[in-house]
């Protein structure tokens, strides 16, 4: 393994950004530039989200894992990606930074945005556009969930117009595309790194995101490790009442390779479990993703061609879960 370097990515007051003030957004946006173009991640603080949400989710998660075995299984992931992921069932074969051949030690639920059934992608049986799998034995366990998942939405939301301005693009940029984005927001536990585990075998292996921005929230415990440009693996710690947020790999190709989707993995080098919860926010589907005009060079070839995003998104999918290699829902 490359050797740890201790020392921890930049932090970024998001709170001017969420406010009136176009200055606020300037100033926030030159920020997050500098911190995507250098390393791709950055922790945010001045947030917004209320601690007694995080609280609640975190306890949701704990909860929910401490059902058996069997409660769990019950809520094996969809083919719409949603439910329970049991250890030793992911492999990132998808993983563009290294060869992954060992299983993710993690387990996970798995809740993604919420569709009614008349939702048009659902009555045309589109790839993700079904529904959410909930345990029925916890109670206030989805109303909980749901109410982090929308403050999230909302707090992603704004983001994104920040990312528009420190683009260089007008801030209404990219409205349309997240009119309805796809979101992911992931329970995850971690079990303590075995003293006799391969050199392979990760909690998470090393990989990056596949899509827009991911959103970390990290609960006690340390263990996300991301990669420099000069190959070191430096520590996210936790940091109370700031999240991680990183670029994922469609947001990279948006930008033309300015902003930086950065390999990082996860190992739990506690004698208990980790928790965390990612939060995955991503465009619609349908939307058509290339360079922005703005970060291609006059006369220079774009480093990129355009692709759909679910087209995308599906083939990143079917190589890291078998839910997806079979018995698939018909292509939009």
């Amino acid at each position: 393994m490359a050797d740890i370097v201790e020392q921890t990515l930049p932090v970024v007051d998001v709170g001017p950004a969420l406010g009136d003030d176009p200055t606020g957004v300037e100033t926030v946006a030159a920020s997050l530039d500098e911190a995507y173009r250098r390393i791709g991640f950055c922790y945010l603080t001045g947030h917004g989200i209320a601690e007694g949400l995080l609280d609640d989710v975190f306890a949701a998660s704990s909860e929910f894992h401490a059902l058996p075995l069997e409660d769990k299984r019950a809520l094996t992931l969809n083919r719409w990606h949603r439910g329970f992921i049991e250890i030793d069932t992911s492999v990132i074969r998808s993983s563009t930074v290294d060869t992954v051949r060992q299983p993710n030690q993690s387990e996970s639920l798995m809740v993604m945005h919420e569709l009614a059934p008349d939702h048009p992608d659902r009555l045309r049986g589109a790839p993700l556009a079904g529904p959410n799998q909930w345990p029925d034995n916890l109670p206030g366990f989805r109303e909980r969930v749901l109410a982090y998942d929308a403050a999230m939405a909302d707090l992603c939301r704004r983001l994104v117009r920040t990312i528009a301005v420190a683009l260089g693009e007008p801030i209404d940029r990219f409205d349309s595309a997240f009119a309805e984005p796809i979101t992911f927001l992931r329970l995850l536990r971690y079990p303590p790194h075995r003293a006799d585990a391969p050199a392979d075998m990760f909690g998470a292996a090393p990989h990056s995101d596949y899509g827009f921005i991911t959103v970390l929230a990290q609960h006690e415990l340390s263990g996300l490790e991301v990669r420099r440009p000069d190959q070191t693996w430096v520590p996210a710690p936790v940091i109370d009442n700031a999240f991680v947020m990183n670029c994922g790999d469609i947001l990279h190709r948006w930008s033309n390779g300015r902003w930086l989707s950065t390999p990082h993995r996860v190992i739990n080098g506690h004698d208990r479990f980790r928790y965390s919860a990612p939060y995955f926010f991503d465009p619609h589907p349908s939307v058509v993703v290339e360079p922005l005009a703005g970060s291609v060079e006059d006369g220079v070839a774009p480093k990129y061609e355009p692709v759909v995003y679910g087209d995308y998104l599906m083939s990143r999918l079917e190589k890291n879960y078998s839910q997806h290699q079979q018995d698939e829902p018909s292509r939009p």
